[in-house]
């Protein structure tokens, strides 16, 4: 009876670090939109996580928790931090200039179904026919978003679709590769690792390709950036990784769907940005598709 009951408190952990997850990370994007008006893309994602991984490394020392890395477990951890933090992070913030909070939202969370097909070489998943259905609605849906104000609107934010794409793919191979190949380490550990050594790279590239003032920043810029560093980037990649830890690849991902409806809802309440059919047909279309991915059976 001892099994049942601690899975079930597992999952119910599981799930729970999943909500706080979802909405983190959702609420985040028209933060991050309205931060990126007043703070270089680099600067403000480089120096949050930063600021994110000191704070759970100091943490972790209060609490008599070793920091120390076994040598085996080291190139894993550098790899997860790469592909979870350092390019899902420094790529989707670049994008997100040129697009809105809430289509950068649902352009990055066709995560799930890129790890869908990515679980096939490093999982040993083959891909079904839902889940490539999955990635064609989901890819329609980002589609119908970016082509429904003319032309010109659609080739100016062409950049940002290929950069966000590009980091959803790599944060789902980062994804799979975590759940092959297990770090291991206290939770508040990995995660201030990760953070720490994923957005080291975004913070020293920041004083080479950026200028930044900080008396120029607003109070209402800086409540956004401590708010990023506390919230998503701290709490956030520890329920996340927790989560990922104790729930199966795909539970996790199913997860993951409310992030782009709390981004769009709230860029829409919080930056005035549209509403309309179009944005509800590109949500439907994007969510449908993930939700074929991770519930299409593997074989």
């Amino acid at each position: 009876m001892v099994a049942p009951v601690e899975a079930a408190r597992a999952r119910r952990l599981g799930l729970f670090c999943i909500v706080v997850t979802t909405l983190g990370w959702g609420l985040n994007w028209p933060v991050l939109k309205f931060l990126l008006s007043e703070v270089p893309p680099l600067t403000a994602r480089g120096f949050a996580g930063l600021l994110a991984g000191f704070a759970l490394a100091a943490f972790a020392l209060l609490r008599g928790i070793p920091m120390g890395v076994p040598a085996g477990k080291r190139g894993a951890l550098l790899l997860s931090s790469l592909l979870n933090v350092t390019a899902w992070m420094g790529i989707a913030t670049l994008g997100l200039q040129y697009v809105g909070a809430g289509e950068g939202a649902m352009m990055s969370y066709t995560m799930p179904a890129w790890a869908a097909l990515m679980a096939w070489p490093v999982l040993g998943e083959r891909p079904t026919l839902g889940r490539i259905l999955a990635l064609v609605f989901g890819l329609s849906g980002v589609a119908l978003l970016v082509t429904g104000q003319g032309v010109e609107l659609s080739w100016a934010k062409l950049p940002g679709v290929v950069l966000l794409l590009l980091s959803a793919m790599l944060f789902a191979l980062g994804t799979v590769l975590f759940k092959r190949h297990q770090l291991g380490l206290n939770p508040v550990v990995s995660v201030a690792w990760q953070v720490g050594l994923g957005c080291l790279p975004l913070a020293i590239a920041s004083f080479f390709v950026e200028s930044f003032n900080p008396a120029a920043v607003s109070i209402q810029a800086w409540g956004a950036f401590f708010y990023m560093a506390a919230i998503p980037l701290c709490l956030c990649y520890l329920t996340w990784f927790t989560a990922l830890s104790v729930l199966p690849a795909a539970v996790a991902a199913i997860g993951t769907l409310g992030t782009p409806l709390v981004g769009v809802l709230s860029g829409a309440l919080l930056l005035g940005e549209s509403l309309g059919w179009r944005q509800a047909a590109a949500l439907a279309l994007t969510l449908g598709g993930i939700m074929l991915a991770v519930r299409a059976p593997a074989r």
